[in-house]
Parts: C-alpha cells; structure tokens; sequence
C-alpha cells in the first residue's frame, strides 16, 4: 500500500526530546515501512526516518527561533500533499483539521488521527460542517465532546517493543513524567510523595506558556526533601527513570486523550497510579497494570498498595495491547476499510 503520514513541523519526527504526536508518527512510519509498505512521510528536514521524507521546513519549528507564525509553514506543508496527492493509496493526516478543506476538493482516500483534547466549544461548528471527514480517536473517551465526527475507529497508541527494558525489581522512588502544566497536576504528585515518605522524581518539561504557573505555583514546592526536580529528559534517560520507578504518579485533572508514558512505564513493568480521568480507564486495567484512584487520600494508599502488582504482568499488557506492531495492524485495518468503501460498486451481471 502507498501511504502518506502527514506529521506536525513542531518537532522533528522523531523528537528530540518531549513531543508525543511525532514519536508516535514515528514508530507508525517505521512500522508500516518494516510491514512492507511504500511509506512517505511529509515533516520537517531534520526527522530521521526509514520511509522517503519530503521535507517541509529546514528543522523543527519549536527549535528555531526565528518562527513566529507556525500555521504558515503548516499550509506551505499542505500545498506539498496536494502536489504529491495522486502518487498515495490513502493520506494519513496528524495536523488536527487545517487540511479539512482542501481534502474535501481533492478526490483523494483520507483519515485524521486527533490526537489533543477536543472538550472545546468553537470545535463544534467545525465538524459539524466537515462531518464527512473521516477521524480515528486515541481513547473512547477522546470522542465525547464530538459524537457528530465521522469516527471510523480508535486506535491506541503503540511503543516498539524493545525501545524500553523489562526491570523486574521495583526501584525506590516515585516518578512524575511530562510537562510541568496546571491539567497535569504535579502539585498533587508532590502531595502524594510527601504523605507515602517516599522519595519523587521529576523528570519535566516547562513550556513557554506554562512558566509562570511553575514560578508561581510548583517552584516553592520544589523545596521539599521529598522532590528533586530533573527537567526534560530523552528517550534514553527516560527508560533508566521510569525503569528504576517504584510507580509512575499520573495524578491528570483534565481528559488527557491518551497519556503516551502510562505505556511506556508499564514497558518497563513499572505500574503506574492514575487519576480517573479521560481515558485512564482504557489504559490502566486497576490491580493488574497499575491502580485508579479518585482522590489524594486513594493515591496515598496506592503507594502502600502497589507493591502487590506484578511487574511481569505490566509488561504483558504492553505486549499484548500497546506495542507499536498493534497499532500499526490496526491502523491498517481503517486504511483497508476506508479504500474498500471508495471502490465503485460492481454492476450486476
């Protein structure tokens, strides 16, 4: 099959440190491409990929300073697909809904993965004016807002297996892992390493528009015995801190679509404590891969708790639903049904 994946320029495909829609580009690209498939992969000219890349900014947007206005480099990028649109079977978009339009002209098959929350009003009209487009969500959860899209299927999110190491003993300390934002609540994971006596690491990236939360609200909090703050970390370092977790906190106060490091802990047979909340439940099977929990007393407890989890059995849930090979058979599965549904009818004999 030929198909196209259309990345967002933010950040290079694979990123180069956070950055969750291009790394999971990333393993669907190296996935197909491994499958057999003629990949192309529209991004910027710095990503590293096995598939032919048509680059469409000089690097990353996030890391060049000189970029003030992003959605111009995106609808330079768009004007690439159109040219290059006859040469794909189908055309998987990453990019939200700017290319809605122009897709709608273009007698091209076409599927959107969004991948952000879609819990915002002026969301609404829009797709209920593109309501023919076809869109696949990362959780059930993610739909909620938006029962109008054509939603065709969900497809979670997959690691390559052996990006991340199984660690079968549990390590001494609790981690927190993301972005340094007020939906991700640090705050609470802070909270809960303070009340357990146990040692938090956090490993974080604070964005631009996020710095003055951080000043304000989690620096003085930094000042606990209890925390040491990391900062932004790679994917190599990343597999020796969650590795060497005891749990991961995922302490959500918002409806997070997926939570890419819930899966990348459980890579490493680490559990992880989780908020209910978005598609928490999807992803955490409670007793088995990790434990949910409703309130700062609950997670409190889950500290005690989780030490009753197997490791091993965090793993196999990787293994069995989350691995970069799933989610590439299933996204195969939606391209197949999207083309099977654009073949002219057969006359009858």
């Amino acid at each position: 099959m030929r198909i196209a994946q259309v990345a967002p320029l933010h950040e290079s495909v694979p990123p180069k440190l956070y950055g969750g829609t291009e790394r999971v580009v990333h393993y669907l690209t190296e996935e197909l491409v491994k499958m057999g498939h003629e990949v192309t992969l529209f991004a910027s000219k710095d990503s590293q990929t096995s598939a032919r890349l048509i680059p469409c900014t000089e690097r990353s947007l996030r890391l060049d300073p000189t970029v003030k206005d992003p959605l111009a480099h995106h609808i330079i990028m768009l004007e690439k697909v159109a040219r290059y649109a006859h040469q794909f079977d189908i055309i998987h978009f990453h990019i939200d809904y700017i290319h809605f339009p122009l897709m709608r002209r273009l007698n091209i098959s076409h599927v959107t993965t969004l991948h952000g929350r879609l819990d915002i009003p002026d969301l609404k009209p829009l797709y209920q004016e593109f309501n023919e487009a076809p869109v696949v969500s990362i959780s059930n959860a993610q739909r909620g807002p938006l029962p109008m899209a054509r939603w065709v299927a969900t497809v979670y999110h997959g690691l390559p297996e052996d990006l991340y190491r199984f660690r079968e003993k549990p390590g001494k300390y609790l981690a927190f892992l993301g972005r340094i934002s007020p939906e991700k609540r640090p705050d609470r994971a802070i909270k809960i390493a303070e009340r357990a006596g146990m040692k938090l690491l956090i490993a974080a990236k604070v964005d631009q528009a996020d710095r003055a939360y951080f000043e304000a609200v989690i620096k003085p909090l930094l000042k606990s015995p209890w925390v040491e703050f990391i900062g932004e970390i790679n994917d190599r370092e990343k597999d020796e801190f969650l590795g060497n977790a005891y749990a991961l906190l995922f302490p959500i106060d918002w409806p997070e679509p997926f939570g890419l490091v819930m899966i990348e802990a459980n890579a490493c047979g680490t559990p992880v404590i989780a908020w209910r909340c978005g598609s928490v439940p999807e992803i955490i099977e409670h007793g088995v891969n990790g434990l949910i929990v409703e309130s700062l007393d609950e997670a409190v407890k889950a500290v005690e708790k989780v030490s009753q989890l197997s490791r091993q059995k965090c793993r196999e849930v990787f293994e069995k639903r989350f691995t970069s090979k799933v989610m590439a058979k299933n996204y195969l599965a939606v391209y197949e049904s999207i083309l099977e549904q654009k073949k002219p009818l057969l006359k009858a004999a």
